[in-house]
């Protein structure tokens, strides 16, 4: 009996950890690895073990130009950019469960995928939803935003 009464308690402990966890205010981040930190808004946030992670060009760390090579340059250096962004803040590219990807040219998805595909496992990769913009920041051929969870 004292041990099903100390199980229940511990059970009892553990989800109200977890509801903590959850109610844990959010942590607004900025490593400056990719982006400059003056730009008005965070690379990410952190809400218990979820990272949100803002959109991502393929420019060249620490500064507004993008990669050279089209979409196949900027796609590459737009992940190389989220890698970075997701391992400042302690995760990693198999954590990454969902990515929004935004190209300027809806024909250019075919060539954006051959990269993209190089940059999760075979089997494991995130959800995900693609759709053409109009324009993107900087000119940009491509921006990824990524959310993922431990």
């Amino acid at each position: 009996m004292r041990f099903q009464r100390l199980s229940r308690l511990t059970l009892a402990a553990a989800a109200l950890a977890a509801l903590s966890a959850c109610a844990s205010p959010p942590q607004y981040l900025n490593s400056g690895k990719v982006l400059p930190t003056t730009l008005p808004f965070s690379e990410a946030v952190k809400v218990g073990n979820t990272l949100i992670l803002s959109g991502q060009i393929g420019n060249l760390p620490g500064t507004l130009n993008l990669a050279p090579g089209g979409i196949a340059g900027e796609s590459k250096q737009v992940l190389e950019n989220i890698k970075t962004a997701l391992e400042a803040h302690g995760y990693a590219m198999t954590d990454v469960v969902k990515c929004t990807a935004m190209l300027a040219d809806m024909k250019e998805w075919g060539a954006f995928n051959e990269v993209y595909q190089t940059y999760f496992q075979k089997g494991r990769f995130p959800a995900r939803s693609a759709f053409g913009a109009s324009g993107l920041a900087f000119n940009a051929r491509v921006e990824l935003e990524c959310l993922a969870a431990k």
